[in-house]
């Protein structure tokens, strides 16, 4: 068994591909590969279990208690020979000034060596004292080594090493240089979801093949084997297994190259409670399956509205079926789908008209971060404990021109949700909101969300007017 963290000292050092890279050349290798990621990140998640071949899990420190964050990792890392921690940003970043959030907390948290990033484009006697500066400000982490990357060619490759072994003691376990092939392609939220990227298999395979021929994979194994003594023991899952009687509740999820962002945690916790999820198309289905309730999670919208708008016969399906009170749950992009138009830069597209409003895209995020949010008495499925959740957002559009007595699930108590004070749009048996959930912590959403949907099945809501 091996398992590292893989960090950076910045972001934008190209951890992202090297992980899907090491993910992708360890699988061909035939060894299972289990990958996680520090953060809410979808997007990252999305290419990682495609090059795994496994799903990749989100491990929260702001969303999630320790214990959890340890059982998710344990119940996971024990059935892979590997376990990849894609870090986010850099090794020692976090929004907590004594680093309780950072990279290296969770390196520390789950007894993980590091594999360092760095970006070393222009650099030559400079990596030293980086190196050096890295392991003395914090002497707990463990350093197997170092992966150079954007190298300009084999001289400047033969410099580095010669400098890094003669002022560190770093292994220096792989040089990756600089390539357009080992590129994808960026958006504002990071990387092009893989779910939209026809050519992702032959991009992976790619930056695979590179990876393996520049990365010194029994050295990276050698180096962050895990001793028999000290192996990951299989742990109980944390979401609720106590699904409550009665039979399985057919919840349509849509699942496309327009909508992408679910956790794979989530989806595992709603079929815990009691759903069998029903994958749906928003842009080639005409029709919409036969199901107890949606659940549209985010993705970008905006890049498919034509598509969108021209599936006229599923958007009539879905209006209709939330009008007579089909429990639906709507996320981000969800929200944006089920909103009366899209205006973004191609124009204005028609969308499912279940939401009295209109989304507008914007050149700066509108809400990014994570949010605080209060829950209020009109809340259906009260997804939070206690009164408040924590969860995050990231969006770069506006609901606009919603009445004036419009009801919400949360009051926003940092964020900015829908109007910089409410978010969770309630119409009929719908919630709609700029906020994106973690059935972790206190908000186990989707077990609530499920009994919910149980008890409108066993007593019909009276249809919206």
């Amino acid at each position: 068994m091996s398992r590292f963290l893989l960090s950076a000292a910045h972001k934008s050092s190209g951890k992202t591909t090297l992980s899907i890279g090491l993910c992708a050349a360890l699988r061909a290798r035939g060894l299972s590969v289990q990958p996680f990621k520090k953060g809410p990140d979808y997007i990252d998640p999305m290419w990682l279990s495609q090059a795994a071949g496994r799903p990749c899990r989100n491990l929260d420190l702001y969303l999630m208690a320790a214990d959890e964050i340890c059982s998710i990792y344990q119940q996971h890392a024990s059935q892979a020979d590997v376990s990849l921690v894609e870090g986010n940003k850099g090794l020692y970043d976090g929004l907590a000034l004594d680093g309780s959030n950072s990279n290296a907390a969770l390196t520390k948290l789950l007894d993980l060596p590091v594999v360092l990033v760095l970006d070393a484009r222009g650099m030559t006697r400079g990596i030293a004292p980086l190196i050096l500066g890295y392991q003395a400000f914090d002497r707990d982490i463990r350093f197997a080594g170092v992966i150079l990357n954007n190298l300009g060619g084999s001289r400047h490759e033969a410099k580095l090493r010669a400098v890094i072994e003669h002022y560190t003691d770093v292994p220096v376990i792989g040089a990756v240089h600089h390539s357009d092939e080992l590129a994808i392609d960026e958006r504002h939220l990071g990387l092009m979801p893989s779910n939209e990227s026809a050519e992702a298999t032959a991009r992976i395979a790619a930056i695979a093949g590179r990876v393996a021929a520049q990365v010194d994979l029994d050295k990276l194994l050698s180096l962050t084997a895990l001793p028999e003594t000290v192996r990951p023991q299989s742990s109980s899952p944390q979401f609720p297994q106590h699904a409550e009687a009665g039979e399985n509740l057919r919840i349509g999820i849509a699942r496309d190259r327009a909508f992408g962002f679910y956790y794979a945690d989530d989806l595992d916790a709603l079929e815990a409670a009691g759903a069998e999820l029903v994958p749906f198309d928003t842009l080639s289905d005409e029709r919409l399956p036969e199901v107890d309730a949606l659940f549209i999670g985010g993705g970008f919208p905006e890049m498919f509205a034509p598509l969108l708008e021209a599936n006229a016969s599923l958007r009539a399906d879905i209006r209709r079926a939330l009008a007579v009170g089909l429990p639906a749950y709507a996320e981000c992009g969800g929200l944006m789908y089920l909103a009366r138009t899209l205006t973004c830069t191609g124009g204005s597209y028609e969308m499912v008209g279940a939401i009295p409003g209109d989304v507008v895209m914007h050149a700066r995020p509108v809400g990014r971060g994570y949010v605080h949010l209060e829950v209020m008495p009109d809340h259906p499925w009260a997804a939070g404990k206690g009164g408040d959740i924590r969860a995050h957002e990231f969006h770069y559009s506006s609901l606009d021109s919603l009445p004036p007595d419009s009801r919400y699930a949360y009051r926003v108590k940092r964020g900015h949700g829908i109007d910089g004070q409410n978010d969770g749009l309630l119409i009929g048996n719908l919630l709609a909101s700029y906020t994106h959930l973690r059935s972790v912590g206190s908000c186990h959403w989707a077990e609530r969300f499920v009994a919910h949907v149980r008890r409108c099945k066993l007593h019909p809501p009276e249809p919206t007017p």
